[in-house]
């Protein structure tokens, strides 16, 4: 008898889980999660310390003249040496990058509400050809 109302309790329980989760019960299952936001770019550690690079691992940098953390002051011309990290039209903040508009309407990527950009100097991920610091260009670092 004991064995009995054991295997009873146990049948119970099991269809019951069952029936939660959907299994055979009259309601629908639940939606499904929205992707998480991945971030567009990482940090790599290099012999002069932590960068950020995009995720193709090419070295990203940052205007010291961009300080509002709303807009870019590299437009027109600028882009041709400082190419901004772009940003889709639906990108949405993720931890410490921001997305800002520019000037001809299209998005770009900030870290700590400073625009990113990558540099046509740069040919290979890991290159940091474009640290211009008598021009203010500067490699973006996570501590910045």
């Amino acid at each position: 008898m004991f064995r009995f109302l054991i295997a009873t309790a146990v049948i119970a329980l099991s269809a019951g889980h069952a029936l939660a989760n959907g299994h055979g019960g009259g309601e629908a299952p639940p939606p499904p999660k929205p992707e998480a936001t991945t971030a567009p770019a990482k940090v790599v550690l290099t012999k002069q310390g932590p960068k950020l690079v995009d995720l193709k691992g090419m070295t990203l940098y940052y205007y010291e003249r961009d300080t509002t953390g709303k807009t870019s002051t590299c437009n027109d011309k600028c882009t041709q040496n400082w190419v901004p990290l772009a940003a889709t039209a639906e990108a949405k903040a993720v931890g410490d990058f921001t997305v800002i508009d520019r000037d001809d309407g299209s998005k770009m990527w900030a870290y700590r509400y400073r625009p990113l950009y990558t540099s046509p100097a740069d040919k290979a991920p890991g290159d940091a050809n474009g640290n211009a610091t008598t021009l203010q260009w500067r490699i973006a670092r996570p501590e910045n």
